[in-house]
């Protein structure tokens, strides 16, 4: 009766009467209606995506908190997600669902989000959910001594990442009193002490139809979706209370600032921060245009300076899109061998000599096409365009994005030099101490005035349509699928015809040559020389390659491993033919560099060096040492941290191009998809003329990983000055994806440590006992029948206070999962749950195209992976049962490596008690 109802409800309701949704106005594809409650909802049809993200963004972040509640925000947030009474529990419905959630707090605002299966059945549910839990979410103590533990976890993951903590100090230095300066993840003492009514206070005031922007994209019907928000959200009423939002002008600093952050580690950094305008004003656009003059790479005036002139290791920037005035952050990574102060001087030196060497014109016109080119990927993934325009949202205006892109595309360098005189001075600068001045100068950072009259006139440009509803069925996939094998060369195809929106187009072209033998005592050459490839040509500088994928607004990478290279293309039908060109120059014409080498290099051996002390690296690292199966030279030997270093510095030009010389090109293994809109006869003429007389004389042999029982260790590492710590564990186990058992143990896996926030060690450590932020596990199951090298994975981020009670977790939990095995209610939902999430998986062209290659790799087809579904729906509660009790074992059959800053005893064996 409720069905009939609802539908004689849309029968009267039409397709364009609705008595409490207003359209207001229409941008690129994007429409926005305002509920009569206040609330505003942003659709964004997007035929040819198989899936829906709903993100809601509340107008409420860390700017917002008060004395005594910093992270407040950010702490609501995770409690949102412990249910409503008609939702009692969220993570077993996002698991259930297949969907893809999260949730993130940040200065201006906070949002929810979940992508799933695009049907009306989870869109009802979907904005069932974001609607009840907008007013009427439990924020109740019991799970709030649980959760601040939690946050607290994920507080101190942020403190052992020295270039966090130091970002976070060198920006809380820079304000005096903008909450810009706190760090959304707030302060400890608030996070532990924050009272439930002064929390409980903070949701009723901010979270609200008239301070909620709701967004839809995806594939869905307008017309019904809107029926469906004006029956969810049309009965919710605002609070009484006003929202009010006085901004804090933030005094111009008077006189450059010094920070010194001294802790445990190894690799030195530096960074600079400015104030600069908000988001919305026009001078942000422009001094974005100057930060990637700066920092892009190669072309980036501090990279040239610091990397190029072999200073630095690695430089970064970042420059936050906030409703209020912002900043703009650099960081630079010294390795522990090169001079900070020398580092500092050249950084300094090369911002302050923008005065009297002004950015050129050609920098400009640069800078402007990889921003562009950036903002343009972006447009044209309606998933992500749905989360992504929270910022945007947060800063004043969803058309923000639009209106910031064409300020970027319109920019005249003069206004770029302008800028950077105005802004990027000492006085408004953060590096470290203070120097006193006679004659300070000052910059007042001004507030963006008249935003609405800003937007409200706004038209934008032409949309990129709505695409193909493409059906994400097996079989429609497998009818859909051309495949066969080119006549000139031993190239494999894959190719799906769909009508994108923004007509891109995803393709994977994969190599394989060689056999284990004249693989051996390779080091680290694959991927060395696949990472050089983007590096330079015969034909094309670096800097000329990065110009003409920014022009053609697409992305070309390469990954390289034992005797195979892989390389990745995202563009559009227009651009995909010239993008070929450019990615065939990089593949057959090299011209291997010794300085770009010589960055590589020490990039990568000053990412060692930051990770020597951390804990998460660390039990990776040993977890692979004690388990190791091969003999050193071997290609898939496990390395030491020092023998790593060592295969690193044995890095030359000579010794990369001879493995290029040795390995490239095609012998009898090659594999070839294309997704999206393309003319097929094209691509395969292209392949045939441009790949035929690329060859290589090394047939194609898979290096053998044969199943090994793991080594049974319990094993412990110090890392001091850590104040996180991390144990993950693991235990191996002989089986492949061509097994009956298969089935089962996707779903033991889903059980056992998947989901969202809802599996048993999950809901055991973070949900029940709350010391962990990050815990949870998975099934491996080997793709080769063959070797049938498969593993079951354990892990846990927390403080090295309760590593006691998460070695207790680990065990009581496999010991249960063991003993008493599953519920129907467990099964139920984790095959809902997988099902849903593999729709999902089909539905993304790059998780499609990799299904594809490893189909034609493994010479099968989609049929296989549907009766693969089909055993996951038929399986029962007995089966997943006898699964777990046949593969899983007690801890004390584990490999389990656990890293942190522990005092004595605090890993206790297995017969003693944890209170």
């Amino acid at each position: 009766m409720k069905k009939l109802m609802f539908f004689v409800f849309l029968i009267v309701l039409g397709t364009s009467s609705y008595a409490q949704i207003e359209k207001t106005v229409s941008v690129e594809g994007i429409t926005e209606y305002r509920l009569d409650n206040g609330m505003k909802v942003l659709l964004f049809p997007d035929n040819s995506s198989q899936t829906i993200t709903v993100n809601i963004t509340y107008l409420v972040g860390s700017r917002h908190e008060g004395y005594g509640e910093k992270g407040m925000a950010h702490l609501l947030e995770h409690m949102v997600f412990k249910g409503t009474p008609k939702h009692p529990d969220i993570p077993n419905e996002l698991t259930a669902r297949g969907a893809r959630p999260n949730g993130t707090t940040y200065y201006d605002r906070t949002n929810y989000y979940e992508t799933f299966n695009a049907t009306e059945e989870n869109l009802d549910w979907a904005l069932d959910l974001e609607a009840d839990r907008m007013v009427n979410s439990f924020i109740a103590k019991k799970d709030l001594e649980s959760e601040f533990s939690v946050v607290r976890n994920e507080f101190e993951m942020g403190e052992n990442s020295p270039s966090r903590t130091l970002m976070q100090k060198v920006i809380n230095s820079a304000y005096l009193w903008h909450n810009y300066g706190k760090s959304t993840i707030g302060n400890r003492s608030d996070i532990e002490r924050v009272p439930i009514e002064n929390l409980q206070a903070f949701y009723k005031k901010y979270y609200r139809p008239d301070n909620a922007i709701l967004m839809i994209t995806g594939k869905f019907e307008t017309d019904k979706t809107l029926a469906l928000i004006e029956e969810k959200f049309t009965g919710i009423k605002n609070p009484e209370l006003p929202l009010r939002d006085i901004p804090t002008v933030e005094p111009a600093q008077d006189g450059e600032k010094r920070v010194i952050l001294s802790r445990v580690g190894d690799l030195q950094i530096l960074s600079a921060l400015y104030h600069i305008p908000a988001g919305s004003h026009e001078d942000y656009a422009v001094l974005a245009i100057a930060e990637e003059v700066l920092t892009d790479q190669p072309s980036g005036r501090l990279y040239k300076a610091l990397i190029d002139g072999k200073k630095a290791s690695n430089i970064w920037s970042y420059s936050p899109f906030t409703k209020e005035p912002s900043f703009l952050y650099i960081n630079v990574d010294v390795p522990s061998d090169k001079s900070l102060s020398e580092a500092e001087t050249i950084l300094l030196s090369t911002l302050d000599g923008l005065k009297n060497h002004p950015i050129t014109e050609e920098e400009v016109k640069r800078a402007k096409a990889n921003l562009l080119k950036g903002i343009d990927q972006i447009s044209r993934n309606s998933s992500y365009l749905g989360t992504y325009m929270s910022e945007f949202i947060g800063a004043g205006d969803w058309r923000l994005m639009f209106i910031n892109r064409d300020r970027i595309e319109s920019m005249a360098v003069d206004k770029v030099n302008d800028a950077v005189q105005r802004y990027l001075i000492n006085t408004n600068r953060t590096v470290g101490n203070f120097i006193p001045s006679k004659t300070p100068i000052r910059v007042e950072i001004e507030h963006t005035e008249n935003l609405d009259a800003l937007v409200s006139n706004y038209k934008g440009k032409e949309g990129y349509g709505a695409g193909e509803a493409f059906d994400v069925s097996y079989e429609n996939i497998q009818n859909r699928l051309n495949f066969g094998n080119l006549e000139k060369t031993p190239i494999e195809y894959g190719f799906i015809k769909k009508d994108n929106r923004g007509k891109t187009v995803t393709l994977s072209f994969t190599i394989r040559n060689a056999n284990v033998d004249q693989l051996m005592n390779k080091g680290k050459l694959a991927g060395y020389t696949a990472n050089m490839l983007n590096k330079g040509t015969k034909n094309n500088s670096r800097q000329a390659i990065e110009d003409k994928l920014s022009e053609l607004k697409s992305s070309i990478g390469f990954r390289g491993s034992n005797g195979k290279v892989t390389v990745y293309i995202n563009t559009t039908e227009e651009n995909l033919m010239a993008s070929l060109d450019l990615m065939t120059d990089m593949l057959k014409n090299p011209k291997f560099n010794e300085a770009e080498l010589d960055k590589l290099k020490t990039q990568e051996l000053a990412s060692i060096e930051q990770n020597k002390t951390e804990p998460q690296y660390l039990a990776s690292k040993k977890l692979s040492e004690l388990n190791q199966k091969h003999k050193k030279g071997h290609p898939l030997y496990n390395m030491s941290i020092e023998e790593e270093v060592e295969a690193i510095n044995s890095v030359t030009i000579k010794s990369v191009q001879a493995y290029y010389n040795d390995f490239y090109g095609i012998s009898d293994n090659a594999t070839l998809v294309v997704i999206g809109n393309f003319d097929e006869k094209l691509i395969k003429n292209y392949f045939e003329t441009n790949f035929s007389n690329f060859k290589n004389s090394k047939p194609y042999t898979p290096i053998a990983d044969k199943f090994k029982v793991n080594t049974v260790a319990n094993e412990k590492i110090k890392t001091p000055d850590k104040k996180n710590a991390m144990s993950l564990g693991v235990l191996s186990f002989e089986g492949s994806q061509t097994d009956e058992d298969f089935a089962a143990l996707q779903i033991a896996g889903e059980i056992f440590g998947g989901g969202v926030l809802k599996s048993r060690i999950t809901t055991r450590l973070r949900q029940k006992d709350g010391i962990s932020y990050g815990a949870g596990g998975y099934v491996n199951v080997d793709e080769n029948s063959k070797d049938k090298n498969s593993s079951i994975v354990v892990y846990a981020i927390y403080a090295p206070e309760n590593a006691s009670k998460v070695q207790q977790g680990f065990r009581e939990e496999i010991e249960r999962f063991i003993k008493d095995g599953i519920t129907e209610e467990e099964l139920k939902v984790a095959v809902t749950s997988w099902v849903q999430g593999e729709n999902v998986s089909r539905a993304k062209d790059n998780e499609l195209s990799s299904t594809i290659n490893n189909n034609l790799y493994y010479d099968r087809d989609m049929m296989f992976h549907k009766a693969i579904e089909d055993k996951v729906t038929g399986l029962t509660v007995d089966a997943v049962n006898k699964v777990i009790k046949k593969y899983f074992k007690t801890l004390d059959n584990w490999t389990v490596v656990n890293a942190g800053d522990f005092v004595e005893h605090e890993i206790k064996n297995k017969d003693e008690k944890v209170d």
